[in-house]
């Protein structure tokens, strides 16, 4: 049997190779070649191309008609890598594993490798590896390109690696554990006049200033403060130049939930709040809102396996089965939607540690130490998942 540590240098080594060679949402080609390679030299049948660049590997040991799916995302992010004495920085300019899909890509091929020597279990394994899951694509892409019909699962398990949770932890909850993520645009048209004669145009940067502040009322006066939400405006964009007022100006942003009730209130009265004051100052409005990311809601009857097989690997006392929600969003979220399982985050480093530098930020990387607790983790899974098999 593998030992810790070959598994881990075994790990590091195909992690360190996927963050070199970062590729973003539905251009995973040479990512996508690299772990077929992998998955078809462990022994398996790899069927490629879902939903782009996806792919599923299958590992069947016995005569065991249950199934289960492990999947790991792979694409990375537009951040240019800021780590000039990091040996395995990004080789590509401008991109880069800035949420650790290298680590979560090595994780689940290390349950391959584990499951496909052991075989320790009676049933089939998929390993779903999933493209474009930054902007809330790839699930959709893969199970529009037949996912769970080619390919039907009992139950489909993930992961994250989060920063500021201690390193090799493991976290999960019943229900709801990420918000769904729904993007908008609010374009607000003036009339541009010179900047020393504002009376002979309509501001729309005040106008807009105006509708950014009154978004802000909405979270806290219309809806009940039992419900999580955030409405985020991240981008404000005009056609104004230093000495001349815009015409144009548009609002940028996205709102997390858990609920569809909170989603359409939220897009109800965004849209309300910024035609009502377009219309109060005589510009035009134009509001887009569009659905990117469902929620994550774990199954109930699922989390208790997650549960069992975290502590079997990290032990109890370094496990929690309660953690508060989060605001941010995976596209599993979608998977989940069609299909029974449970997501789980696997702690990367207390914050102030390496492994506690922020997801999304050019410094980050994915935390080596915690490698093993992964690729562990999902193979303990498939043991307790699937009916456990004598080895001769």
């Amino acid at each position: 049997m593998t030992s810790d540590h070959d598994l881990l240098t075994q790990l590091k080594s195909w992690r360190h190779a996927l963050h070199r060679s970062p590729e973003t949402g539905f251009e995973e080609w040479h990512t996508s070649d690299f772990i077929a390679r992998l998955l078809g030299e462990m022994g398996m049948e790899v069927h490629r191309d879902l939903g782009g660049t996806g792919l599923v590997a299958n590992l069947r040991v016995g005569s065991g008609t249950g199934v289960i799916g492990l999947r790991a995302d792979m694409d990375a992010l537009a951040i240019h890598e800021d780590a000039p004495g990091r040996a395995h920085v990004s080789s590509t300019a401008g991109k880069m594993h800035a949420c650790g899909h290298d680590g979560h890509m090595a994780m689940v091929l290390g349950a391959a490798r584990l499951l496909s020597e052991r075989r320790d279990f009676d049933g089939t394994v998929r390993f779903i590896f999933q493209p474009a899951e930054e902007h809330g694509r790839g699930a959709k892409a893969m199970m529009k390109d037949g996912l769970f019909e080619q390919f039907p699962v009992d139950a489909i398990f993930g992961a994250h690696n989060m920063p500021g949770l201690p390193a090799g932890s493991i976290a999960t909850r019943a229900g709801g554990i990420m918000a769904s993520e729904d993007n908008f645009m609010i374009h607000v048209k003036g009339r541009g006049t010179h900047a020393a004669r504002p009376h002979m145009g309509i501001d729309p940067i005040v106008i807009a200033a105006e509708i950014v502040l009154a978004l802000q009322t909405i979270v806290s006066r219309n809806l009940d403060p039992s419900q999580p939400a955030v409405i985020s405006c991240t981008e404000f964009i005009t056609d104004g130049i230093r000495n001349a007022i815009p015409t144009n100006v548009a609002i940028k942003g996205d709102t997390r939930s858990y609920t569809p009730a909170v989603q359409r209130l939220l897009e109800t009265r965004m849209r309300e709040i910024a035609e009502g004051i377009c219309r109060l100052h005589g510009a035009e409005c134009a509001f887009t809102y569009t659905h990117e990311f469902a929620p994550t809601v774990n199954w109930e009857q699922w989390v208790p396996v997650a549960l069992e097989a975290a502590r079997n690997v990290v032990g109890t006392d370094r496990v929690n089965g309660n953690i508060e929600p989060m605001m941010i969003s995976e596209d599993f979220g979608a998977f989940l939607q069609a299909v029974p399982g449970a997501f789980v985050f696997i702690g990367n480093g207390d914050t102030g540690t390496p492994g506690g530098i922020p997801l999304h930020n050019s410094c980050y990387d994915f935390n080596d130490e915690v490698l093993t607790v992964g690729a562990r983790y999902f193979a303990e899974l498939a043991r307790l998942a699937l009916p456990a098999r004598q080895v001769e």
